[in-house]
């Protein structure tokens, strides 16, 4: 029997890592075969280069797309879409897939489903229909990846009846949860022991794990919003907190966060590491610390991880500024705004505040559903390769009924 060839794209540290469960479920199953395209970030140092983390997990590249960007403006990003349709496009064309697996809200994964959907190759998108209201251009990206693409695997119900209300057709929508809580749940992460030896932290210590990324509608102001949160962290290192910082992605905006991050370099800050990229292995087992009420661990800055992945492991989260708003969210985080000493205040919180942190234990993950991975692998393999596939329908009508269009 031929298998059906499915192409999946990624384009950065933080995808691979949430998709990890899916390729692993195509590759495991008996009627589907993967062929991986990677691009962005991935193939620049700057980023960490993060090529070898894929190797080491097993998983043949068929294809390196470099995608031309200077990460410090957006005309930047104007640039990397249209040389990624391009140079995706022409990998599309030496695959020849069946259908193309497309991540999020990323500019490189929205070139992706473009070249992919004007070529005729049906698409799934994952995580669609989710909400950031805090100023970055995801909403905008990740809606127009969901109206392009044909069949749409989301983390939670709320965003499936997002995607509803886009005018989707029911039978393309499936609420699978969150990817990246399947490989969690197997428990496929560093262990204590090997946290302290590669990363030289104290247990009987706090630990802090910070990332922050711009805002790509106020990239501008990258600097300006990180700085308080880097003075926070200094003032919180010379309490003999620990600090490990990884680097932001590679939107408008994060060149600049880097070049401050790398002056901490010139002048070192004692208890604060800065790291490239920590790879999925460690920066779960750092989250994993917290499983252990012992180990005093937060995670502070606005990545999605902070929200998404930390209630699993009852991890408390500080999360800084607007990038997130309007996402679903567990008991364990504390929204604070771009200010030294509030930063400081709530780390101090999650450090200190034996109730917060039971209540952070005991909390329940809204994106938890199970077995993600293994349901998206099983629907693509189920899915007809018809005419009905490739040519969606407007559920809409254009009509007004008790206030609401329909």
């Amino acid at each position: 029997m031929k298998k059906k060839v499915i192409a999946i794209f990624t384009g950065n540290r933080a995808e691979y890592g949430l998709q990890f469960p899916v390729l692993k479920a195509i590759n495991n199953h008996p009627k589907l075969e993967y062929r991986l395209i990677v691009s962005g970030a991935h193939l620049d140092k700057n980023f960490g280069n993060t090529l070898e983390e894929i190797a080491d997990d097993g998983f043949h590249i068929d294809a390196e797309v470099k995608i031309e960007m200077d990460a410090s403006t957006l005309e930047a990003n104007v640039q990397a879409i249209g040389t990624g349709v391009l140079s995706i496009g022409e990998a599309i064309k030496n695959i020849q897939p069946d259908m193309m697996v497309v991540y999020a809200d990323r500019f490189e994964g929205f070139a992706a489903v473009i070249a992919a959907t004007q070529m005729n190759i049906p698409t799934a998108h994952i995580e669609g229909g989710d909400l950031t209201e805090g100023g970055a251009l995801d909403d905008s990206v990740r809606h127009a990846m969901t109206k392009l693409s044909h069949l749409h695997f989301t983390t939670n119900q709320q965003a499936s009846n997002r995607i509803l209300g886009m005018g989707e057709e029911a039978w393309r929508v499936h609420t699978v949860g969150f990817p990246a809580i399947d490989m969690i749940s197997e428990g496929n992460y560093a262990t204590p022991d090997e946290i302290v030896e590669r990363l030289k932290i104290d247990l009987n210590k706090p630990i802090v794990l910070f990332t922050q990324h711009s805002v790509t509608t106020e990239f501008n102001l990258a600097v300006k919003q990180v700085e308080p949160s880097l003075g926070a962290l200094e003032e919180l290192a010379k309490k003999g907190v620990q600090i490990i910082v990884t680097y932001p992605n590679n939107d408008a905006g994060g060149l600049s966060i880097i070049e401050k991050l790398e002056t901490l370099n010139v002048y070192p800050v004692d208890n604060m590491k800065i790291y490239r990229s920590l790879g999925r292995y460690l920066y779960h087992g750092l989250l994993a610390l917290a499983q252990d009420t012992k180990n005093r661990v937060v995670c502070v800055g606005n990545s999605s991880s902070g929200i998404k992945e930390t209630p699993v492991f009852g991890c408390p989260t500080v999360n800084i500024g607007t990038r997130q708003k309007g996402r679903l969210r567990g008991k364990n985080v504390l929204d604070v705004d771009y200010q030294k000493e509030s930063i400081i205040d709530a780390v101090t919180i999650c450090i200190e505040d034996k109730d917060f942190r039971k209540k952070c234990a005991e909390t329940d993950n809204p994106y938890y559903i199970g077995d993600a991975g293994k349901k998206i692998a099983e629907i693509l393999a189920e899915v007809p390769l018809s005419r009905e596939l490739i040519c969606k329908q407007m559920t809409l009508k254009g009509e007004i009924k008790n206030g609401w269009y329909r």
